[in-house]
């Protein structure tokens, strides 16, 4: 069994379990969307997330043999052999590669051209279970090496792909409007209602709850934001695109990218801080990263506070 799920046939069956529990969990939210009249699905938004799935999926299945090649090289200089026959290994397993996503998310929301890439999972303004679909395209280019370090640590990379495609799974399913909290599990795992903040465009929820099965890492490295029932959630990005179209949606910001290189007098440093420096930062300082922006949101709020303290007083 164990030599099953260190192999291709492991992570293939993953997937293959997930595909009539998705579709039926979709239906089912699809059915209660309609009776209860709650407007989760456009015909052409859910277009668009199949048809940047299909992109993703196909670019990943020209780059699997590459992927898995760079994290076997990784693993044949590992530091450690793990006994891949026990529980705990596939607990630590499951850990550091949720560990290795947070920080491959975080990346992704940091830096310009990751950010490019992943935009496509957030550009939409509905927000339902096939927005989990919604793949950032060309993501199978690099995602690899976000998980390399735990193959050179000794993780087996057929094992952490496994891992990674479990926890992929469970990630979709915090795509929904339909559940509102979930009792103690919001202080373990990654729920919908902390999702929910993460695809919201308010200043307050920008680039928070990076996690894909623990909300822990967020508390433990900063990022965490409960969702606030005073602040309802925007969904989708600001500003918005000028259309929705299926290139327009794609190449978002890679357009953007290439308008802000074609400025003229650019140093070297100025064009490799618009490609890989946070989004929104200028060369000329009148750009404004989400740091900034939050950073102006909470000087708001406190100003606001002690006016009410100084009046109440």
């Amino acid at each position: 069994m164990m030599d099953y799920f260190m192999s291709e046939n492991g992570l293939e069956s993953v997937y293959a379990w997930a595909i009539p529990v998705h579709a039926a969990v979709i239906l089912a939210e699809m059915i209660y969307s309609s009776i209860a009249q709650a407007h989760l699905y456009n015909r052409k938004d859910l277009l668009t997330n199949i048809y940047l799935a299909l992109m993703n999926f196909g670019l990943d299945l020209v780059m699997k043999t590459f992927a898995m090649g760079v994290m076997f090289f990784f693993y044949s200089f590992r530091l450690f052999d793990f006994d891949m026959s026990t529980w705990y290994y596939w607990v630590l397993c499951f850990l550091v590669t949720d560990l290795a996503y947070y920080f491959h998310h975080f990346v992704d929301h940091k830096s310009r051209a990751f950010w490019a890439v992943h935009i496509t999972h957030h550009n939409s303004e509905y927000f339902n279970l096939t927005t989990g679909f919604r793949s950032p395209v060309f993501q199978p280019l690099y995602r690899y090496l976000f998980f390399s370090p735990l193959a050179f640590l000794g993780f087996n990379p057929w094992t952490i792909m496994v891992c990674y495609a479990v926890g992929q799974v469970y990630g979709t399913w915090v795509h929904t409007q339909t559940v509102k909290k979930m009792g103690f599990l919001e202080y373990i795992l990654v729920t919908p209602s902390h999702h929910r903040v993460h695809h919201g465009c308010n200043i307050k929820y920008l680039d928070r709850n990076m996690g894909m099965v623990f909300i822990f890492w967020d508390k433990i490295f900063g990022t965490f934001e409960p969702e606030d029932p005073k602040v309802p959630v925007k969904f989708g990005i600001y500003p918005k695109m000028p259309d929705d179209g299926p290139i327009t949606t794609l190449l978002y910001e890679w357009q953007k990218i290439a308008k802000d290189l074609k400025q003229p007098n650019l140093t070297i440093k100025d064009r490799f801080n618009y490609i890989f420096n946070s989004p929104g930062w200028r060369h000329d300082g009148k750009g404004k990263t989400v740091k900034d922006y939050q950073r102006e949101y909470w000087e708001k709020k406190n100003r606001k506070k002690e006016k009410i303290h100084e009046k109440s007083a």
